[in-house]
């Protein structure tokens, strides 16, 4: 099973990809958000194009675990997503991972200039990773 992920934000989205087995996530880039309606219409597309089975979105919780602002517009994208690519859509708690891929980036020696290129791709890496980890037991 081949899971696509994404991490939505409202200038960039990080995407990562599992591999067909559904242990590894990889990075896969970022782009730059155009707007919910196209930015539906190119994540669906990439998830077609990946052969995905499922697209898992990063919910961006607040911190206290309640819906905000930026949660309910993640849960409006995946009821689009979900309609225009017929895949089921679920999402991933992701509370701190701009934070995990920021402190990953420095330690690797990444200059600041370059990790806010790669930050979001990260981020959804970590997102997936988490995810798969989570339910390769499930099955």
């Amino acid at each position: 099973m081949k899971v696509f992920a994404v991490d939505y934000g409202d200038s960039r989205i990080g995407l990562a990809a599992s591999d067909m087995l559904g242990i590894i996530a990889s990075p896969i880039g970022t782009v730059r958000s155009q707007g919910m309606r196209l930015d539906a219409d190119m994540l669906a597309a990439k998830a077609k194009e990946l052969g995905a089975d499922i697209i898992l979105l990063g919910l961006p919780l607040n911190m206290d675990g309640s819906i905000g602002e930026r949660a309910e517009k993640t849960q409006k994208l995946g009821l689009v997503l979900s309609k225009i690519s017929g895949l089921k859509v679920e999402y991933m708690d992701e509370r701190l991972t701009t934070v995990s891929a920021e402190r990953a980036l420095d330690e690797a020696g990444m200059r600041y200039d370059k990790r806010k290129k790669v930050v979001d791709t990260i981020s959804a890496q970590i997102i997936l990773q988490t995810y798969l980890d989570k339910n390769k037991f499930k099955e």
